[in-house]
């Protein structure tokens, strides 16, 4: 379900899934407003998102991985996010 919640940068349309055609309208095309799974685009989408949500929470990428996040609190203590994506493609 994460790859519901990623922004298309790119306009996508799409055939209209069996089904669910428009009676009357089956030659028209679906226009994407979000990524869905099937895409290529899915999960560079999908971890635009996380990475604008992540470093809004004071969060800095790693310069040697780009799945390593820091934070370093008031008290010098540091935190560590790891992002670990079990579904590459």
């Amino acid at each position: 379900t994460a790859f519901f919640h990623g922004y298309l940068e790119e306009t996508i349309y799409m055939v209209q899934p069996k089904g669910f055609e428009a009676q009357g309208k089956e030659d028209l095309y679906c226009f994407l407003k979000k990524s869905i799974y099937g895409l290529k685009q899915s999960p560079r989408c999908w971890y635009k998102r996380f990475d604008d949500f992540i470093t809004n929470l004071r969060f800095q990428r790693s310069s040697y991985d780009m799945c390593v996040y820091i934070n370093t609190t008031t008290y010098k203590d540091k935190v560590y996010l790891l992002l670990y994506v079990d579904d590459m493609l």
